[in-house]
């Protein structure tokens, strides 16, 4: 990104500075033209005062190179927070990828197909970014992934596990739901009128996007908790002590998203606090476990899958800011 200095110029009683002419010209600007200015305590930005934002679009040549993917390329275009993407086919697009372009389509919140012939179909993102909110997002994140952990635990003392069949569709809501959010974070960063309306500054952005790639990443190994659980052999009174331990961690996963949303120091501190606890409680399993002389690698498998929710959980309260005197 280009930097200028100006020097300020008094005339009359005001204080000017001029604006860079090839920032005026790459935006059409004229005189009496008029532009948006926001403040900050050290810190100025001009931004080109238009109703509304202007769409981005991006051209998807077709067919790509041998070691392209078509849905990878779509997916990337709206996580870069592109409201128009064109594919367009040097020939006819065969119906196994318009299919895969279809599907993907089912993976991303608010982008349609709104053109479509036999070389070129036309996607759109339909939402108005301005309407949408992180910090909703990520409580609906938040919400799916809780509810999913909360069936894991009752399976484990439940002899009706078919609610873990449902995990599939469970887990590509959160996808959905990441993959929105990751594109409207991107967005904040490229377009500051975003951000001032979020209340964002730039850390707080960084956050974001850490706390909802934890999530992500965090709700797969549910989802593997649950396949793991659909095949245990393991005994009940095993299962039960694993069971035992899943309230600390729901605990743990309200306080530390709680907090981050809230900006809650003392309430972070409490959720890390109690992942420390979780961890000595977990400390003291795996020695009564070592000291059989069986030793249970499924039940320890179990255990650290368990612990890695827990601990990725309590690192969301970790991004919780310190306050400072």
């Amino acid at each position: 990104m280009p930097k200028f200095i100006r020097r300020l110029q008094k005339i009359g009683s005001s204080i000017l500075v001029s604006l860079p002419k090839e920032w005026v010209e790459a935006n059409n600007l004229e005189k009496s033209d008029e532009v948006e200015i926001e403040t900050t305590d050290n810190s100025i930005s001009i931004t080109v005062n238009k109703s509304e934002r202007p769409s981005k679009e991006v051209v998807i040549s077709y067919p790509l190179t041998q070691d392209e993917n078509i849905v990878a390329n779509i997916i990337g275009a709206y996580l870069l927070g592109y409201d128009v993407i064109r594919i367009k086919g040097k020939t006819t697009i065969p119906a196994e990828d318009r299919e895969k372009i279809r599907n993907s389509m089912r993976r991303l919140v608010g982008m349609e197909i709104i053109e479509e012939d036999s070389s070129n179909v036309n996607v759109q993102f339909l939402l108005d970014t301005a309407t949408l909110n992180p910090e909703k997002i990520l409580k609906r994140i938040s919400s799916i992934s809780l509810g999913m952990f909360s069936d894991v635990s009752e399976a484990l003392i439940s002899d009706d596990r078919s609610n873990l069949q449902t995990f599939s569709n469970r887990d590509d809501e959160v996808d959905r739901q990441y993959f929105l959010l990751v594109r409207l974070i991107r967005s904040t960063i490229s377009d500051k009128r975003l951000a001032s309306a979020f209340h964002l500054e730039n850390i707080d952005v960084l956050d974001y996007r850490i706390a909802a790639n934890i999530m992500e990443t965090t709700n797969d190994t549910i989802v593997e908790i649950a396949n793991s659980i659909s095949k245990s052999a393991l005994s009940k009174n095993d299962l039960r002590k694993i069971y035992e331990l899943t309230k600390d961690i729901e605990h743990i996963h309200r306080k530390s998203i709680d907090a981050f949303i809230e900006q809650n120091r003392p309430m972070a501190i409490d959720a890390i606090s109690s992942h420390r606890k979780f961890q000595r409680k977990i400390s003291d399993i795996r020695s009564s476990i070592e000291q059989k002389n069986q030793l249970q690698i499924n039940l320890l498998d179990l255990i650290y899958m368990f612990e890695g929710v827990s601990r990725s959980w309590a690192d969301i309260a970790d991004l919780v800011k310190p306050v400072y005197n």
